[in-house]
């Protein structure tokens, strides 16, 4: 079952959007050579304290962090330590979540770490990020949710190709639902799959964890000993992009997103919703 959310609903989530915002903002700032991913967890956890909200993903099936940080080659789920030394070079992919009165929110962003980087890995994240928002921008009363995937898909498609020759959408991952859990139904492709089908409607009080991560080479992933560390099979880099979106009678309204995606969304010819707070 796909959980309908009300506005009064939708308006916590915009909280708990707007915390994990201002957790990205800060961990971006702390992402300079020389620093841990355990430093930038220690920053994420300060933000969550100072706004008076939870961690989703410290606990999270025996998660050690507050967040992921996934460096290089690394797709998801890297574990924050103090043993990761952020360099100059570096691809950082920071995923984060946060929740307020039990609602929650959840986003990722990719961070050049220093300077100097190729414009290889820069298209890269452009890529991925621009996918992300085509996919918002398909968030429509009376759509499909193989509408979602069907735009990110494409928007990657149309790219022109890296010198490693191709684009990798990360086939055992993807968005979700998201409400009064953090994954919840539906489960959310970045390509199309013909065997699942349409997937369902898209109705306002619908929420999507909409998540492109998208690598240099393959599509193949594996899991690391931690169980969570999760790296690209040909050790391609690649990079993460998410926005939490809920869809209102209104249209979509990016709960992650400062502005509500409202910027971004009237590049693409899409009017944002207003914001569940105003």
């Amino acid at each position: 079952m796909v959980e309908i959310k009300t506005p009064e609903q939708i308006a916590k989530m915009r909280e708990a959007g707007l915390v994990v915002a201002a957790m990205h903002r800060a961990c971006a700032e702390a992402a300079v050579p020389g620093a841990t991913t355990k430093d930038l967890d220690e920053v994420a956890a300060k933000v969550l304290a100072d706004h008076g909200a939870k961690p989703n993903f410290l606990g999270y099936g025996g998660f050690p962090g507050n967040i992921c940080t996934s460096v290089n080659d690394v797709v998801v789920h890297g574990i924050p330590d103090r043993e990761t030394v952020l360099k100059a070079g570096d691809l950082l992919s920071i995923d984060a979540g946060a929740i307020i009165d039990g609602w929650h929110g959840d986003a990722a962003l990719t961070v050049f770490v220093g300077e100097g980087h190729p414009a290889e890995l820069q298209e890269l994240s452009r890529v991925t990020e621009g996918s992300m928002w085509a996919g918002i921008a398909a968030v429509r009363k009376g759509g499909r949710l193989v509408d979602v995937s069907r735009a990110i898909e494409e928007y990657i498609r149309r790219q022109p190709r890296p010198a490693s020759g191709k684009y990798g959408i990360i086939e055992d991952y993807g968005g979700h639902g998201i409400g009064s859990q953090m994954h919840m139904d539906p489960h959310l492709l970045n390509y199309v799959d013909r065997k699942r089908g349409r997937g369902p409607k898209l109705v306002p009080g619908m929420c999507l964890a909409i998540e492109p991560m998208v690598s240099l080479g393959t599509a193949k992933t594996h899991v690391l000993a931690d169980e969570w560390t999760v790296k690209t099979n040909d050790g391609t880099w690649s990079s993460h992009w998410e926005h939490s979106v809920a869809l209102t009678e209104d249209g979509p309204v990016v709960l992650t997103a400062p502005d509500g995606g409202r910027a971004k969304l009237a590049e693409l010819g899409v009017q944002a919703a207003p914001d569940p707070l105003g």
